[in-house]
């Protein structure tokens, strides 16, 4: 058992040997934990931080467990499809722990509906789990077992109460309103007979007889930590029923039901942490390394604000704070595994078959295209390659066979020009089957008219935003095919300053400036509907929240008297024209200045459908980079104060110091509110 950590020895043996036993059962259970790392990284691809954090998190709990006198608990937060619960089976499995895992669906409703599902600890009784010994407790979808609602009003939740109890340190009190039950159905069971005894002695009816439920024999069983088959005691008279209760109460020592050496993984997906990152596009225009980027930025501040929004403040404490973050997958992982799955599809039909078939990699490259949803994780991806693979690779199988292929054929499997059929070819034979690659016909923009539009908008767009924040935008593109549009996204900013609220609002004008410039005032179209919306909005705020116009009061529409807020809206509005004609003003010259460019983004956008970043820096000789959260040079700006405050005192101390030189100094003034990363785009009306 896990939990022996040295072996029954005689009384005489020595100190020096018993350290030396327990240093090398360290040694054997430390190695067993990083070959078990090893083995999860070469199945579960794109977690290795994931894997190695997790392993440290539970090396005492599996090395030294006569340490640990309360559960200990890690929390796996992530996106579906990443591996969450794979992990935690692949762990119990391989640490031998199969016979001692118990895994439960926080929904309520995955786990049967009798009354020991209704108990964690109840279905944790009826594993291989043992009392006051190791085991794997796994509570999965743990985001569907919220106590408050989405309103912030409490949840009645009727099932698994005793989830709260096993983390906060295992240990569960004996269910006493239980027994309390069974001594009332047991006195009311007497009365009943009493009640059928006959009068006369002559009507021939026999008393009732007491027995058992089998979910009170159960629960009995349970609570009182009996020995006897399930059957025994269901046959229990109600006097040897009442003989147990009355010893187990004056046995107080066993009352409690100790599972503090549980290592408990509580596993979920906790929709709320990934609003801002995921909401600005749909999810098949999202580039892989860039929902990567924004999901690692993710830290324990974001788990327990979207814990906050499900549970209690003393329930989420109960969790503990061993958060892990799954981060979504990379382009690399996803490349990884796609190219997995085909080698085990292809080695799957050389094993059964003898035919060794080889595929073209621009087919690996076309199943990417087609199947990564970056916030859904493997799932879509996997049902895409058996759709594509599966079918025709079988049905290639037995046609290959028809016409005489034998090991040492080589079936070549390509990808026809129009991407709709996959070829296979051995020999002088060739045949054809018909393959869906919806999500690239979606994506393509065939009408040539409609592809200079949205061309020229999203490099208005991508173009200011490159001079004035001096890097590339995340992502530009005009083939999308969850919407009727193109999209330029750009870095979220952890500090705003003044002048990043202008440019920003000068980036936001760019689609409807550039369409003037190219088309003329009466072509241009509603496409800029939704930037001119958040240009006027972050006028405002500039105006009327930020103090950076001539204005220092807060501006709004006061809902009470105790707001104490400036409400005279009327006012701001010129000022807010103002600033957005000032600001479109400046784009439109900032493009005049640098058409050249212009046309260059505005041609690759028509020609490949968008524009990458490296050669997007390249055009505009700028660095590609690729850290978040753009910050002015504060540091700087901060010893160039000191200093020129200094030469200020010695200058003070002394007027004819020669040293005195002119140190520019520009105040600078920050709005100390984060603001997410913004989105602009054409849109159709």
């Amino acid at each position: 058992m896990i939990s022996q950590i040295v072996p029954q020895q005689a009384v005489s043996v020595s100190a020096p040997e018993k350290q030396a036993t327990l240093y090398a059962h360290i040694a054997e259970r430390s190695a067993q934990l990083a070959k078990l790392a090893a083995e999860l990284k070469t199945e579960l691809f794109g977690i290795d931080d994931v894997i190695d954090r997790v392993i440290e998190s539970m090396r005492a709990w599996y090395v030294l467990p006569d340490l640990i006198n309360r559960p200990v608990i890690i929390c796996l937060w992530g996106l579906t499809g990443t591996g969450k619960t794979q992990l935690t089976r692949s762990i119990a499995q391989k640490l031998g722990f199969y016979d001692r895992f118990v895994e439960v669906q926080m929904d309520g409703f995955s786990n049967g509906s009798g009354y020991r599902s209704s108990s964690i600890s109840g279905m944790v009784s009826d594993s291989g789990i043992k009392e006051g010994a190791p085991g794997i407790l796994v509570l999965d979808e743990f985001q569907r077992f919220r106590t408050v609602g989405v309103k912030g009003e409490d949840v009645k939740v009727e099932r698994y109460q005793d989830v709260w109890t096993l983390l906060s340190d295992g240990r569960l009190p004996p269910a006493l309103s239980f027994m309390s039950d069974i001594e009332y159905t047991m006195a009311d069971s007497h009365y009943d007979q009493e009640r059928e005894k006959p009068d006369d002695g002559e009507s021939g009816n026999k008393p009732l007889t007491f027995k058992l439920k089998p979910y009170e024999a159960r629960q009995l069983k349970r609570c009182l930590k009996l020995k006897e088959p399930l059957m025994d005691i269901m046959a229990w008279s109600a006097d040897h029923i009442q003989s147990h209760l009355h010893a187990f109460r004056k046995q107080t020592s066993a009352w409690e039901t100790d599972y503090s050496k549980l290592l408990i993984f509580v596993s979920g997906n906790l929709d709320e942490m990934y609003d801002d990152t995921a909401k600005s596009v749909q999810d098949c225009d999202t580039d892989a390394d860039i929902f990567h980027a924004l999901t690692k930025k993710l830290s324990i501040i974001d788990v327990k604000k979207a814990l906050s929004a499900r549970f209690k403040p003393e329930q989420i404490a109960r969790l503990g704070n061993e958060h892990v973050i799954y981060p979504s997958f990379s382009r690399a992982t996803y490349q990884k595994l796609i190219e997995n799955s085909c080698a085990n599809y292809l080695r799957d039909i050389e094993q059964t078959s003898q035919l060794r078939f080889e595929l073209d990699p621009q087919i690996q490259s076309e199943i990417y295209s087609n199947a990564i949803f970056p916030s859904q994780g493997t799932r879509p991806l996997f049902s895409s390659i058996h759709a594509i693979l599966s079918a025709p690779l079988v049905n290639a199988t037995l046609w290959a066979i028809e016409h005489g292929a034998t090991a040492q054929d080589r079936p070549w499997v390509t990808l026809d020009p129009a991407k709709k059929n996959l070829t296979v070819q051995f020999r002088d034979h060739s045949i054809s089957y018909p393959v869906r690659f919806e999500l690239n016909q979606l994506k393509q923009r065939t009408d040539r008219d409609f592809r200079a539009l949205l061309a020229v908008h999203e490099a208005g767009h991508g173009l200011l935003y490159g001079l004035l924040f001096r890097q590339p935008p995340q992502e530009l593109k005009i083939n999308v095919a969850s919407f009727d549009g193109g999209y330029a996204s750009f870095v979220q900013m952890r500090v705003v300053s003044r002048q990043n609220c202008l440019d920003r609002i000068c980036v936001g004008l760019g689609g409807r400036v550039a369409e003037t410039m190219v088309f003329g005032e009466d072509a241009v179209t509603t496409g800029a509907k939704n930037d001119l919306q958040k240009a006027t909005a972050s006028a405002a705020r500039f105006v009327r929240q930020y103090g950076f116009d001539k204005r220092l009061s807060r501006t709004d529409i006061a809902q009470t008297s105790e707001e104490n807020t400036n409400t005279d809206i009327a006012l701001t509005n010129s000022a807010i024209e103002a600033l957005l004609v000032e600001q479109y003003a400046r784009a439109a010259e900032l493009l005049k200045e640098n058409s050249a460019i212009f046309l260059k983004i505005t041609q690759e956008l028509i020609e490949h459908g968008e524009v990458s970043r490296g050669k997007f820096a390249g055009w505009l000789g700028i660095e590609e980079v690729t850290e978040q959260g753009l910050l002015e040079p504060y540091a700087n700006r901060l010893a160039a104060f000191e200093s020129r405050h200094k030469l200020m005192n010695r200058l003070a101390e002394n007027p004819s110091c020669l040293e005195a030189e002119s140190m520019p100094f520009e105040p600078c003034v920050v709005a100390d509110l984060p603001i997410p990363a913004i989105m602009t785009g054409w849109a159709i009306d």
